[in-house]
């Protein structure tokens, strides 16, 4: 599962599949986030508060050759004036229950190459994201 919402197959040969479904999200599972700052430094971490964060299934399965979880959140910026997108390392999240819709945090490790101004912060599981927070990268 990418961050996009689409499925990425591949069979370990140069022969890499996309799938990009139709129709909408899974119904509910939109994650939000109760952010504390406005402003955060590039190269810092801080702590995320907000709800379902850890998604509505692992997501991830192809017989019983691999399975690997998708239900923890993934962090992207997307600066507003270039488009330019990163993603953040997330990790040691308070809880991994899929289908918890209670509130959690994870540690978000903001990039030191990212680009300074305003920017998009969305949060991300199973391919289905939050709304933009705009926040301001220095």
């Amino acid at each position: 599962m990418l961050p996009s919402g689409q499925i990425m197959f591949t069979d370990y040969t140069n022969d890499v599949e996309i799938f990009t479904p139709s129709g909408s999200n899974y119904s509910g599972w939109q994650p939000t986030a109760l952010l504390t700052n406005t402003v955060y430094s590039r190269g810092s971490s801080f702590l995320l508060n907000g709800h379902r964060f850890n998604g509505a299934s692992q997501n991830n399965a192809y017989g019983d050759d691999l399975q690997n979880a998708t239900n923890y959140p993934i962090v992207r910026f997307t600066n507003v004036s270039t488009g330019h997108v990163f993603y953040a390392r997330t990790h040691d999240h308070s809880a991994m229950p899929v289908g918890f819709n209670g509130p959690g945090y994870t540690h978000v490790d903001i990039p030191a190459n990212m680009e300074t101004g305003q920017t998009n912060l969305q949060i991300i599981v199973n391919g289905i994201a939050s709304q933009n927070y705009t926040v301001g990268i220095q």
